[in-house]
């Protein structure tokens, strides 16, 4: 991810961190990102909308500094770019006024001295790359940023941002499972990996979609073959791919964590690999 800490095996989000009342409470907080750091699960997925203007990532950086030493410990993502204000038009901003202000109160909310990983949350039509690579190159040259990424970005979108900055864009953070495979043919897969953007799976479960119907029935199977979660299944077959994309898991249940992060270890053979992809889409490949 950032040198000299290696790519984890999952990330844990913190977009329904709100909606959790036990992790309200600091204290209560700080004791489960302290578990998580313990099981070695190290990257915590933020926004800057999550929660609804920063409340999250205020959650977050209260439990940090109600316990000090957790926060040389945690890796901490967070993106910016999308605002939803209520009574306001939901839309995009990638200006360096915007930006460069996401980036410190990011920082402030957060309670860290860097932002280990920091992303463009979705393409804004009225970016002036330049302009914005700018404000990017200048956040990691002051140490607000260690490394820079995208989200939900095309192909086009990302390449005339690098073209723009100094310092390469290294994540690619996009919507891709079982259920959500397209990107693994329309070229944008092949065209991040060649690039060399590590790729992040949001949604790895599709909202739990994948469980229902033959994709469900088919990773049922699988799942008592391996004894394992129908859910592990589906993260190894993401795990499987070229680059071993990370999935970005929503639950913030422990024991789930824990299940999660031990079946996505599994090894999928090619053979289990398609069939399953067979049963998600419908039909055998070509």
């Amino acid at each position: 991810m950032t040198p000299g800490h290696p790519s984890p095996s999952l990330m844990l989000g913190m977009m329904r961190l709100h909606e959790r009342p036990e992790l309200q409470a600091p204290e209560r907080l700080a004791d489960w990102l302290e578990a998580r750091l313990d099981q070695g699960l190290d990257w915590f997925d933020h926004a800057d909308i999550y929660g609804g203007n920063g409340h999250n990532e205020r959650l977050f950086g209260e439990a940090l500094r109600r316990r000090p030493g957790l926060a040389a410990r945690v890796r901490v993502v967070t993106k910016a770019g999308i605002l939803m204000a209520p009574g306001d038009t939901k839309h995009y901003d990638s200006s360096p006024v915007w930006l460069a202000g996401a980036i410190d109160r990011a920082l402030g909310r957060l309670g860290v001295e860097r932002l280990d990983l920091f992303l463009i949350h979705r393409p804004d039509p009225l970016m002036e790359a330049e302009a914005t690579a700018r404000v990017l190159d200048d956040a990691v040259r002051a140490g607000k940023v260690a490394a820079l990424g995208v989200s939900n970005f095309l192909p086009e979108q990302w390449r005339r941002l690098q073209a723009a900055l100094s310092h390469p864009l290294t994540h690619h953070q996009l919507q891709l499972s079982l259920t959500q495979p397209a990107p693994l043919f329309d070229g944008q897969f092949d065209a991040l990996r060649r690039d060399g953007l590590s790729p992040l799976a949001w949604s790895p479960l599709d909202g739990g979609t994948l469980f229902q119907g033959a994709a469900g029935q088919a990773l049922a199977r699988l799942a008592a073959h391996h004894g394992v979660s129908p859910a592990g299944v589906a993260l190894a077959w993401l795990r499987r791919l070229p680059g071993s994309p990370v999935p970005v898991i929503g639950t913030l249940d422990p024991a789930r964590i824990t299940t999660l992060r031990d079946e996505a270890r599994l090894s999928l053979s090619r053979r289990e690999w398609y069939a399953l992809l067979e049963a998600a889409r419908g039909h055998e490949v070509a």
